[in-house]
């Protein structure tokens, strides 16, 4: 049998005093900031949508815990950095977690939750995405002027047997391929996608769904897509072009770029010599491949320093000046894989540790959910104060994980978040941020 009784701690004693801890604390929350993820996701409306359109199979007259609940369990652990289901065993019991999901019983195991994760399909994962596009949208008071869509892969390594998993020569291990789309820091896509293609595998597919849902709503709107080289086919180029879609997107050198390129990065190189500093230089040119159906104004940057050559090219239908497209649009795009760090480092989108494909689809697709809660309280509360640029692991630290006693009668549920903690002025404004919006 189990051993069910609290282990008792002992420390080096101070002022002749034992120091002694064990887990009898009682209704004491690491969480208390858990109530911030509740009004987010009151304000947008986030997981009520997501139970709206994915499917529960179960009879509502025999079970406990209802699908929104669940959902709000799973996608708020993963926000306050619960990514096993076995933390839940537990956590289910925390009063501050019962609150935020407003219940006043356990909230459900891991094996419910596991079986949550199981049920989902395709159909599923659409639907899911389709909620998130539509949140993105409600983002917004008034039609914006431009989107830059930004086009991402990265690695998903995995350890087990997944359905899916293949060995990819470039990142030399096991793992999936997750597409990511971003629009500055607003995530609009989350998918998941085995390793065994091109990298830009149904991206052209996603972009076109995207945009003739975005142009749905704003007609006017001028939509930028922006990739690094991994993204450049002529086919897509070729359909940005009839669909009336701008993008700036890398090209990978070859000898024939570096060519065309050549007179550029001898002056580079000369000025080098006068001057022995980085030199960057810039010209506009026009390049077709072979398989290209017609040539495309492309962005030549010739740099020299002391490290030698470095050309880089990037294929644009954007009129303007080079250097500035490059070095303030294009280059704008490295924000994206701190967002990609958020979900797999802060979110734990990379835990695909399911056998079961669209399970692990399910799992990236909540982390993509909790980033959705935390971006929220970013961009909503946090506007205007020292932590408005803040990662989810700072917010999370500074503004989720606080230590709350809870007091719960039949007439009030009352926290008592710390009086030590450093963040006070700033959490209550997040609260009221949230509250009122």
């Amino acid at each position: 049998m189990p051993n069910c009784t609290p282990p008792e701690l002992t420390f080096p004693s101070f002022d002749r005093r034992k120091i002694e801890a064990n887990f009898d604390g009682g209704d004491v929350s690491s969480d208390g900031g858990i109530l911030l993820l509740r009004e987010a996701d009151r304000r947008l409306g986030l997981v009520a949508a997501l139970d709206a359109v994915l499917p529960d199979p179960r009879n509502p007259d025999l079970i406990t815990h209802r699908q929104a609940d669940l959902l709000r369990q799973r996608i708020y652990g993963l926000a306050l950095g619960y990514e096993d289901l076995n933390d839940h065993a537990t956590l289910r019991g925390d009063l501050a977690w019962q609150t935020a999901l407003e219940r006043d019983t356990e909230l459900a195991s891991s094996p419910t939750l596991c079986r949550l994760e199981q049920r989902i399909d395709r159909k599923a994962a659409v639907a899911f995405h389709q909620v998130l596009i539509e949140k993105f949208i409600a983002s917004f008071t008034a039609a914006p002027t431009e989107l830059i869509l930004d086009f991402d892969a990265t690695d998903d390594r995995v350890h087990g047997n997944q359905e899916g998993r293949f060995y990819h020569g470039y990142y030399g291990d096991w793992c999936f391929l997750p597409l990511y789309v971003f629009c500055g820091e607003q995530l609009l896509v989350s998918y998941l996608r085995p390793s065994d293609g091109d990298g830009a595998r149904q991206a052209w597919a996603i972009l076109k769904l995207l945009t003739q849902r975005l142009r749905k709503e704003w007609p006017e709107v001028k939509i930028i897509v922006r990739a690094d080289s991994g993204f450049c086919r002529w086919k897509m180029l070729r359909w940005c072009d009839r669909a009336g879609v701008d993008y700036l997107i890398g090209l990978a050198r070859n000898p024939r770029l570096e060519k065309l390129g050549a007179p550029l990065m001898a002056q580079a190189e000369a000025a080098f010599a006068t001057e022995p500093c980085k030199q960057r230089l810039f010209a506009w040119i026009e390049y077709a491949a072979d398989s290209w159906d017609r040539p495309r104004r492309v962005i030549a940057k010739a740099e020299f320093s002391a490290q030698g050559k470095n050309p880089r090219f990037v294929v644009t239908s954007l009129e303007g000046d080079a250097q500035a497209l490059y070095d303030e649009v294009y280059c704008a795009r490295g924000e994206m894989e701190n967002r990609i760090k958020e979900q797999q480092l802060g979110l734990f989108s990379d835990r695909t540790s399911c056998h079961s494909w669209w399970a692990n689809q399910f799992r990236v697709l909540l982390s993509a959910a909790a980033y959705v809660l935390m971006e929220t309280i970013r961009r909503v509360g946090l506007r205007g104060t020292e932590l408005a640029r803040a990662q989810v692991g700072t917010i999370r630290l500074k503004l989720l994980k606080i230590g709350t006693v809870i007091v719960r009668n039949t007439r009030r549920i009352r926290l008592f978040l710390s009086s030590a903690y450093p963040h006070q002025e700033i959490f209550a404004r997040v609260c009221g941020a949230l509250s009122s919006a």
